[in-house]
């Protein structure tokens, strides 16, 4: 009762009391039309004193009273009473009943109706997304824009109130609805179709991150949020919604949720705070300074670099029938025996596999023949092969370049061969990017520390070499003082740097893998190798019998 409304109210009241006003004759005023203007112009009001008004204006008492009026008006005016008509009933947005329909929802407890709300511009609660696949979207009796006044009879204006009245109800909702006409600009036209068929752009993709709704504070609903881990495969059903697409996963449950899209995702992970921007700097004067951009040229042994600073979020896949991949690509840090399998897969079946010969421009020795150990080449054309883009990578050793020639891959695949590389990582992306070489990525992940050490202890045997760690040679069958004290310090120091070589051999392989992962299709830890090499034959087994999930732009 202190509101101005219910003040003004009472002050009305008594200026009538004590003096009638001059009012006009009851046969001259329409006080339904009257009110139904008020009303409208109150309840599309942003004053709150206003929206209280138009509250009150639209109890049925009030109503029912200026009905009295506008019928007493009628009877004095025509000597026959007009017929008893029912008003129609207010709404928000000025809708009346026409436009008012019942909506029954069916509903399992605890799962959400599978539909956002907000609030618009004439604070009317307006659907404002419809989750694909769920009760709503099958039932299609509620549309995108559609306003909802009443749930279970009781009135709603909030989404609180909204999540409230929906929680309270077990099996089955009912929605109070109000249709209102939407602008629809040219764009959402033709995404939605032509003559009302909407169309949905469907598409995969595999995740590159981890994504927990829970955690995501621009979620409108952490409740329809879709949870996925790094290399799920995705169907992307609804990509309308700029901010939030819907999507579903792959063999899973068959659930449509929300998930950021890619232009929300790369500007928010994108995003540096004013506290965390460290390009800039403070002036005295509180101004900012920048600072000066470094340009740096592209070049491809820096490759890595320059996929660090790139955001992987979403890779668009397509599923294909089972086919046989031209390359095989072995990963892996150094140690790990990634040589030694490659050799072995080529010494198995030399008819189905096959690897490459490195070009280089160290001086032909002795007895060497081109095209056996290496294929032998001066070292200006091989620069300028270089800076056309023909090699898959390169090195200098000694003063000497060494590289992988594309087109010796190419001569493997001409003879219907299995190219086998154990090239850097940092060639993956030319390889991943590419139609023609349709590479299977296999990380060879380094063991534990025994089984690492066992992996040295092969690759020494094979090599027939003494083992070196940082320039510290120590043979123990070949040392004249075994016993001797300067022969166990050097044993034991030699012991000390091969466990800080191994230990640094599992952080790499880790970062590694981390690093490249989005290029990896399978990792495979090689703690033994008879096991390791009969996991790569059955992977690649499996290749010519399983569908597979590739990268779009390998098919199109």
């Amino acid at each position: 009762m202190d509101s101005p409304v219910r003040n003004n109210l009472a002050q009305v009241q008594v200026s009538v009391e004590s003096k009638p006003p001059i009012l006009p004759p009851p046969e001259t005023l329409r006080s339904l039309d009257l009110h139904k203007d008020i009303y409208i112009r109150c309840s599309r009001s942003w004053n709150r004193d206003a929206r209280e008004l138009a509250d009150i204006l639209n109890q049925p008492h009030i109503k029912r009273l200026l009905e009295s009026h506008d019928q007493i008006a009628d009877g004095t005016q025509n000597t026959k009473p007009r017929p008893k008509t029912e008003p129609p009933k207010l709404f928000p947005n000025g809708m009346t009943n026409d436009a008012i329909r019942m909506v029954g929802v069916r509903k399992k407890n605890g799962e959400p109706l599978g539909l956002t709300v907000q609030i618009n511009e004439n604070d009317n609660l307006v659907i404002a997304r419809i989750l694909e696949g769920g009760m709503i979207e099958k039932q299609g009796l509620l549309h995108i824009g559609d306003v909802i006044l009443e749930v279970n009879g009781n009135q709603v204006r909030t989404p609180e109130d909204l999540q409230v009245e929906v929680a309270k109800s077990k099996d089955s909702v009912t929605l109070k609805v109000g249709n209102v006409q939407s602008s629809e600009t040219h764009e959402s036209i033709v995404m939605n179709g032509v003559n009302g068929v909407t169309k949905k752009l469907t598409c995969y993709m595999r995740t590159l991150y981890e994504y927990n709704p829970e955690e995501d504070s621009l979620l409108p609903c952490k409740e329809i949020g879709l949870r996925f881990d790094r290399g799920d495969i995705l169907q992307i059903v609804d990509q309308r919604d700029p901010n939030w697409w819907q999507a579903k996963k792959v063999g899973g449950d068959n659930k449509t949720g929300l998930i950021p899209s890619l232009e929300l995702e790369e500007r928010r992970k994108a995003y540096v705070a004013p506290e965390n921007d460290f390009v800039h700097k403070i002036s005295i004067c509180g101004a900012r300074i920048s600072r000066k951009k470094k340009k740096i040229n592209y070049q491809s042994k820096s490759n890595c670099d320059f996929d660090k600073a790139e955001l992987l979020l979403y890779e668009e896949v397509t599923r294909m029938p089972p086919f046989k991949r031209k390359t095989l690509v072995l990963i892996g840090t150094q140690g790990v025996g990634r040589r030694t399998l490659k050799n072995r897969l080529i010494n198995s079946d030399p008819e189905k596999f096959a690897g490459v010969i490195p070009f280089t421009t160290r001086p032909q020795r002795v007895l060497e023949e081109n095209g056996q150990t290496y294929w032998f080449t001066d070292r200006e054309t091989m620069q300028e092969e270089i800076r056309n883009n023909k090699f898959l990578e390169y090195g200098e050793y000694n003063g000497h370049l060494y590289g992988t020639h594309l087109d010796t891959i190419r001569d493997v695949i001409k003879q219907g061969k299995m190219c086998i590389l154990d090239c850097s990582p940092m060639s993956l992306k030319i390889l991943h990017n590419s139609s023609e070489f349709l590479p299977y990525v296999i990380f060879i992940a380094a063991p534990g520390m025994e089984q690492l050490k066992s992996l040295y202890d092969i690759s020494k045997s094979n090599s027939n070499l003494r083992y070196s760690s940082r320039n510290l040679t120590f043979d123990r069958q070949s040392s004249i003082r075994y016993s001797s004290r300067r022969a166990r310090t050097l044993e034991s120091l030699a012991s000390l740097y091969e466990e800080e070589d191994l230990k640094r051999t599992l952080e790499d392989s880790a970062s590694m893998q981390r690093t490249y992962d989005k290029y990896i299709d399978q990792v495979i830890t090689n703690n033994d190798f008879d096991m390791t090499f009969r996991q790569i034959i059955e992977a690649l087994e499996a290749l010519t019998t399983e569908h597979q999930w590739v990268p779009v732009n390998w098919i199109y």
